[in-house]
Order: C-alpha cells, then structure tokens, then sequence
C-alpha cells in the first residue's frame, strides 16, 4: 500500500511540475523596461530564413529570432493558436545581439 501512495504522490508532483513554464516563471527585471511584441514562427508568419519554424519577435517593426526560448515551449505549434498558426501577443525583455534578440524574460499573454 505505501508503494502504491508513494507512486501516486510521485506522478502527481511529476503532472503538476510539468504544467509550469520554465520561461513564465522568470521574474522580470524591474529595472528595465518590459516590452509587449508579437511572437510567432519567425518561418512561418515573419518571413525570416535560415532556421525553419523557431520562435521569433517582432519589435518595432523588424523581426528577430528568439535565443532562450524554443518554439515548443508553448505547445504545439501547429495547433489552432500556436505560433506556426497564429501571431501572439508577449511581454518581453532582453537585447537585440547580432542580429537575434536574446531574451531574459517572455511570458506568452493569453489570446483572445
């Protein structure tokens, strides 16, 4: 019986550790500004090349593919609402390096 309740209590924490988003829990710097941007497949929807369906912002304008976060961080990409699919709205912060923007915080804003 202890083994049964020690494997129940271990998938438990497993599912419920597995719901959380590595990239929605960093706390933002509150030093710097955070940025509401469009994130999508930069592929797929802001036309970049070079590195097939890979999470990407839009800034001001011009697209960037994403250093720090995958584009499967967040689901399927496909589905109906996924970023090879559909723009999403995110709060951002990071810098713009060699042409990539390198993030440091990204929490994906629920859609509409």
């Amino acid at each position: 019986m202890k083994i049964l309740l020690a494997l129940f209590f271990s998938f438990f924490l497993s599912a419920s550790f597995a719901q959380i988003n590595k990239h929605d829990i960093n706390i933002a710097d509150s030093s710097k500004p955070i940025l509401v941007v469009d994130a999508s497949c930069g592929g797929c929807k802001f036309g970049l090349t070079g590195k097939g369906c890979s999470l990407a912002v839009k800034i001001d304008g011009k697209a960037y593919f994403v250093e720090g976060a995958s584009i499967d961080d967040y689901g399927d990409a496909h589905a109906k609402d996924g970023f090879c699919e559909a723009v999403r709205k995110a709060e951002v912060q990071g810098k713009v390096v060699e042409d990539k923007f390198k993030l440091t915080y990204f929490k994906l804003l629920p859609g509409k």
